[in-house]
């Protein structure tokens, strides 16, 4: 086994608070710095990777087994609990003891059954009265409520046969949940489904593209569903050349596919635009011949590949908050910025998913060679202002949740909800804001006994 002292110096992502957490806890009656909303009555859990076993190569942050963790509120007091997502491959390596998986870096020597694992790390949804837990290149898992135990895969009584997205979206007004599944090595590349209000399988059919991409992320619309096309690639034909089979296009144009959201594929409409790559989305609406998206939207990535044009390089993986408008009367595409600070994870009121929107919250990005979220924006759409919240110095955190007031009437009456690691006491903290009140101090700050390594994607899932 590789010392970890030595596998830390190899990747960063497994140091500071990447570094993974091993003891799974329960602590009731967290100490609270203010007071937390009487009103607020529910589960926030939050997603990430959390290796259980030292890597066999190179680990990249994705590779990390999924750790929940989760803070239960009822009655302004809190309990902590973080649980490992145990899938099929988490149990395999935790009854060999070692780890058996490879990862996004290799070793390249593996059997291919053992190149990856389904690790459930990245997000999270709530759909007909059960936790999801997402992996975008699998099957999800259903975790328990508010234990956080997992109960097992979930296939849909068997008729999943595509890999699901992190980022399914729920309508809130049908109940129904959309989802895509890509595959960048065999055609036809893009599945699209719709699992019905009542938790089947209703919808699965597939979408030809001319090459495997990768698509993180999609939005809908209240009648159509958007899939970005981007030309983050995988071209196996490249490797005969000598050259990356999985880069970034930067001279390929993207584009985006709008379908009515219960079409056929034959249906679809595609709309060319210039290179770029989105990793999520805020969100899509529909206004009389346009379907509008939000997204943050970057020149290019490195992420995960070499990007094909060296000029790039100053361009990588900088997103801005972004608003296209797709007119389906005249085939017409409008691109704009919508603010010069970079910033990623975009949030919303969960109500408004599909709908149109007028406040919408982003994670700034603190210039660094690592992924640092340094503190909050909240954006008025309408009149286009917009106001932060820093978390403070030596002090980061992650998205932030909106958690709807159930007393409330407008679109931004609740509160954000995110962890946040300070690196001078080397704790962690959730922090809860008045989410109309965004510059004010938090309203609760809860601590947790154990320190939160940095991590993904999460949800808040009300007592109701």
């Amino acid at each position: 086994m590789v010392e970890p002292t030595a596998i830390a110096e190899i990747s960063p992502f497994l140091a500071g608070n990447f570094a993974p957490v091993h003891q799974e806890i329960t602590s009731t009656n967290l100490k609270v710095i203010g007071k937390i909303p009487p009103e607020l009555r529910g589960s926030f859990v939050r997603n990430g990777p959390n290796p259980q076993f030292d890597p066999l190569g190179m680990y990249h942050w994705f590779d990390g087994d999924g750790m929940l963790h989760g803070v239960e509120i009822k009655d302004s007091q809190a309990t902590y609990r973080n649980r490992y997502v145990k899938t099929a491959g988490f149990m395999k390596e935790h009854q060999a003891g070692k780890a058996l998986y490879g990862g996004i870096l290799g070793p390249r020597d593996l059997e291919p059954e053992l190149s990856f694992k389904n690790v459930s790390n990245t997000a999270l949804v709530w759909h007909h009265q059960q936790l999801l837990s997402l992996w975008e290149g699998g099957e999800p898992y259903l975790i328990d409520v508010p234990s956080l135990d997992t109960v097992g895969s979930q296939t849909f009584e068997g008729k999943l046969n595509t890999p699901f997205t992190a980022h399914p979206k729920v309508d809130p007004v049908t109940g129904e949940m959309m989802f895509i599944g890509y595959n960048m090595i065999t055609p036809p590349f893009l599945h699209y489904g719709i699992v019905s209000a009542d938790g089947k399988l209703s919808k699965l059919v597939p979408i030809e593209l001319p090459v495997g991409v990768m698509m993180h992320d999609f939005a809908i619309t209240e009648h159509y569903s958007i899939f970005p096309n981007l030309p983050l690639t995988f071209r196996p034909e490249k490797m005969a050349k000598g050259e990356a089979a999985f880069q970034f296009e930067s001279h390929t144009p993207s584009y985006f596919g709008i379908l009515p959201r219960h079409g056929e594929p034959d249906s679809i409409r595609w709309f060319e635009t210039n290179s770029c790559f989105i990793y999520h989305t805020l969100n899509a609406y529909e206004e009389g011949d346009e379907v509008i998206l939000l997204a943050c939207r970057m020149e290019a990535t490195s992420v995960l590949g070499m990007v094909n044009d060296p000029e790039m390089a100053n361009k990588n993986d900088i997103p801005f908050l972004t608003r296209w408008r797709f007119n389906l009367r005249d085939n017409s595409v409008k691109e704009e910025i919508l603010d010069d600070v970079p910033s990623e994870f975009p949030t919303l009121n969960p109500a408004y998913v599909g709908r149109k929107n007028r406040y919408g919250y982003s994670m700034t990005i603190k210039p660094d060679e690592l992924p640092l979220w340094d503190g909050i924006i909240k954006y008025d759409l309408e009149t286009g202002n917009s106001w932060r919240y820093q978390y403070g110095l030596g002090r980061y955190g992650g998205e932030a949740v909106f958690a709807p007031n159930p007393l409330g009437s407008s679109e931004d009456d609740g509160w954000l909800i995110t962890f946040v690691y300070d690196q001078s006491t080397d704790s962690s903290e959730l922090v809860i804001l008045a989410a109309q009140n965004l510059e004010y101090e938090p309203v609760a700050r809860v601590l947790i006994p154990q320190r939160v390594p940095y991590g993904f994607h999460g949800l808040w899932v009300p007592q109701s």
